[in-house]
């Protein structure tokens, strides 16, 4: 459980007004001393997060927030920290002060949970200081709860109504990252090749996220696996294996020489193209692929990363990349680049956006960069496909989905 990564645990965000009691509800609730507690207002002046099982919901991302009514140029800030969370938000909590019920900014951020598609949980601190009649009030609403993070009352059915938001927001997820379709379209009973490039970009000593997540599925699902660099494909087919793969998974980088070492009739994809699929934004990545014929001289296009790495010689966002686009458009084109947590709120004057395969960050925050951007008018694709599409492979690359990104 400690080793999943954060981009694959359920993210709950506790949300509310300064001094709701939001830092003792995340106490009460992990059983930790997550996050300060104090009754000088707006004592988080943060996100706090932790990465932690919580029983029965398994790994999870607890997020602490400050308070969504902030005040002054300093609390604009943490008003926008809060914010910027909601986009990362799988489950809200919202607390309120059950001595003062629902104010204005309680009903705001309830508006932006309903805008955003989120499922959220309201939840009354305090109950301890109500008089009956006040607690058979508000308990009258079913998405409310009331508890006491002093006395620990109802903490346990809190996590049960979060338990049961988080199963919720599974229903028509995609939960594989290749397995569905091997087990659909393939033969379980030969191996998936996956051919893995070990260069200066390939951490020390480990495999890329990706790659991890896709051998730990092969395992789960008993699907044999044989790993390969790409100067091995061609020798490893003709002469190595005794039934031909039933699907090679290539990293994107080396898609041209892998797509020339394998025949057409076994199929051909990306972990990065699965990752896409994965997080919930591969059809709009395949459309922004095709996109790239219609970019002019002049154009803009922004590269964003979700994780932060120390850039080499030959990294592939800001110099293959833009290498490969340029080459295969012919055009004069200017990039722009973020990574991490950082993506602008202002998109405008983009032509194109192009984002890696997303395995940092959870689905919900890929979904509502995609979204920002389709809301702009801006076609926004991934590398994956990118470099697919710019070496000629991509309808290939996605033969393996059964007609339905083509």
């Amino acid at each position: 459980m400690n080793d999943t990564p954060q981009a694959n645990r359920l993210h709950i965000g506790f949300f509310g007004r300064r001094n709701a009691g939001k830092s003792s509800v995340v106490n009460a609730v992990t059983n930790q001393e997550l996050s300060v507690v104090s009754d000088v207002m707006g004592t988080t002046t943060d996100p706090v997060t932790k990465s932690m099982e919580l029983l029965p919901l398994g790994p999870v991302l607890i997020i602490d927030t400050p308070g969504f009514d902030d005040e002054g140029k300093l609390g604009e800030l943490r008003v926008k920290k809060t914010k910027q969370v909601l986009n990362k938000t799988d489950i809200a909590v919202l607390v309120v002060d059950a001595t003062a019920g629902l104010t204005t900014p309680d009903y705001e951020i309830i508006d932006i949970f309903k805008e955003k598609s989120i499922n959220y949980i309201l939840v009354y601190n305090k109950s301890d200081l109500l008089d009956v009649k006040d607690m058979i009030r508000l308990s009258s609403d079913e998405n409310a709860i009331l508890v006491s993070a002093k006395d620990k009352n109802n903490i346990d059915q809190l996590k049960e109504k979060i338990a049961l938001a988080a199963e919720l927001d599974k229903k028509g997820r995609e939960l594989h990252l290749a397995a569905d379709l091997i087990e659909a379209y393939a033969d379980t009973e030969k191996p998936v090749m996956l051919v893995i490039p070990i260069d200066k970009a390939a951490p020390k000593g480990r495999l890329i996220l990706p790659q991890q997540q896709v051998i730990r599925e092969m395992l789960d699902h008993d699907i044999a696996t044989v790993m390969v660099k790409e100067n091995q494909v061609k020798d490893t087919l003709e002469h190595k294996l005794v039934d031909k793969p039933s699907l090679v998974i290539t990293d994107s980088q080396v898609f041209k020489t892998v797509a020339e070492q394998v025949p057409e009739d076994i199929p051909l994809t990306s972990f990065s193209i699965l990752m896409a699929r994965y997080k919930g934004f591969l059809g709009e990545a395949v459309k922004g692929a095709f996109y790239l014929d219609e970019l002019k001289d002049g154009d803009k296009i922004l590269i964003s990363e979700g994780c932060t790495h120390h850039r080499q010689c030959g990294d592939i966002g800001t110099v293959k990349l833009p290498n490969w686009i340029d080459t295969y458009t012919g055009k004069e084109l200017t990039y722009e680049y973020t990574s991490g947590t950082e993506f602008p709120d202002e998109l405008t004057g983009y032509a194109l956006i192009i984002h890696c395969g997303g395995c940092m960050l959870n689905e919900r925050e890929m979904r509502y960069r995609m979204k920002c951007a389709v809301d702009a008018g801006i076609p926004f694709t991934n590398y994956g496909t990118v470099i697919a599409q710019t070496n000629g492979i991509l309808k290939r690359s996605l033969e393996i989905f059964h007609g339905k990104y083509e």
